[in-house]
């Protein structure tokens, strides 16, 4: 990247983007206001797609990084991690199959599955961010 914002933090701003987007996506459509929940979701699914492409990217080229904290942390990272790992896997159909319930009109069965889907979806978001920090702030590699 050309200014001090290194990948690895570019990608925690999409990821944290993704998580506040999804929340206001949510309080727009308890409150009756489509259009602005349509508007968030749809930044939330493009600020999303945006993380996968550039984490994969990054990690295509960097590699992995090892977690440097030592003794009880060490268990809580690789907790939050293997959780992270699995519902960000899982993330990847449910918003496919929930946005395309929307674009296609079928809000009932659209309304079904969102309410699965949009708490994963923040807690990925704001599981990866939480990673990141304990990675590149909190415990990092010498």
């Amino acid at each position: 990247m050309a200014s001090n914002l290194s990948w690895p933090a570019f990608n925690a701003l999409l990821n944290g983007a993704s998580a506040l987007l999804l929340a206001a996506g949510y309080i727009f459509i308890r409150r009756k206001q489509v259009a602005l929940h349509r508007a968030f979701m749809g930044a939330a699914f493009l600020t999303s797609t945006l993380f996968l492409i550039s984490y994969l990217g990054y990690h295509y080229s960097a590699g992995t990084t090892r977690f440097a904290g030592q003794g009880w942390v060490r268990a809580v990272y690789f907790s939050i991690l293997l959780s992270h790992t699995v519902l960000a896997v899982l993330i990847v159909p449910l918003v496919l199959t929930t946005l395309w319930r929307a674009v296609s009109g079928r809000f009932d069965r659209h309304r079904a599955i969102a309410r699965w889907t949009l708490p994963i979806w923040i807690y990925v978001s704001v599981t990866g961010v939480v990673i990141y920090a304990m990675l590149y702030h909190l415990y990092p590699s010498r």
